[in-house]
């Protein structure tokens, strides 16, 4: 039955510094960029506040973490079990696994299995890795990506952590490329579905064919200026993860504007009439 979740980015200016990681053309490699934010709540807290709140699991945007040191990573995984909440997904925020410059793929397919370790060691039960920024019609692209999350998928699988990609960023902009993957990488690969990252007209459409074969759903709203969410929008898209007979987290993705946990809470009262239910 479905179950509530929460991602870490709907709190995104409570929970501290944002570690962004970049490509940087001149030294070849990753660096990372950070940008300033207060924290109000720590990574740390999170779990046993969430729990209280109703909420059964929790996935984590990579950059959040303030710190990969083993210490740091087995208080993480302790904060998840004290609190019986599930640390669904890791989402690892970076990453060209499409790219036509083979140095770059190769460092960055290293750099994500550095990722899958961490999530192995902090109890995540998943991780989250964008299948490309590659345009949607580039072949090629799909190709070197189906052959990366292959090679991801099996090396996560051997440390007991779950990889799924999404409908996020460009190769993935198209449903049609998402049940690629899938079928390219068969049951070794999994699916998030977000609903904010279809586009156009032809959304609902799209969010048909990739929600029955989606593990995870982010539930994001449409806000406007107030950060009041687009009821009407939201409400069809949580009625095709119903007709789908989906069952597993509906992950609230707040990003507007005003406090995040009253913008969550604005979300959470869409998302409620359809929790346990089949």
């Amino acid at each position: 039955m479905p179950f509530l979740s929460l991602t870490s980015w709907s709190l995104h200016r409570n929970l501290g510094p944002l570690r962004w990681t970049r490509w940087d053309d001149n030294t070849r490699t990753q660096i990372t960029v950070t940008q300033d934010q207060p924290e109000l709540i720590s990574l740390l807290e999170l779990p046993a506040v969430l729990a209280k709140k109703g909420f059964r699991s929790l996935e984590v945007c990579h950059f959040h973490f303030p710190d990969t040191s083993e210490s740091y990573l087995q208080r993480l995984k302790h904060t998840f079990t004290e609190a019986g909440l599930q640390f669904y997904t890791l989402l690892i925020e970076y990453g060209d696994i499409s790219s036509s410059d083979d140095l770059r793929r190769q460092s960055d397919i290293a750099w994500i299995k550095g990722w899958i370790d961490i999530a192995a060691r902090a109890g995540a039960e998943r991780v989250r890795v964008i299948a490309g920024d590659a345009e949607p019609t580039d072949q090629e692209a799909l190709q070197r990506s189906v052959d990366a999350l292959r090679e991801l998928s099996s090396y996560g699988a051997a440390q007991g952590v779950r990889v799924v990609t999404e409908n996020f960023h460009s190769l993935t902009s198209i449903a049609d490329n998402c049940l690629a993957l899938l079928e390219g990488c068969g049951e070794l690969l999994g699916l998030t579905s977000d609903f904010g990252n279809f586009k156009g007209i032809e959304k609902y459409g799209e969010l048909v064919k990739t929600i029955p074969h989606s593990e995870s759903i982010h539930a994001k709203a449409q806000t406007n200026a107030d950060g009041y969410p687009d009821e009407a929008e939201f409400n069809r898209c949580m009625e095709v993860a119903k007709q789908a007979g989906y069952e597993g987290p509906l992950t609230i993705v707040y990003d507007g504007p005003g406090d995040m946990w009253e913008g969550i809470e604005r979300v959470r009262r869409l998302v409620t009439p359809y929790l346990n239910k089949s």
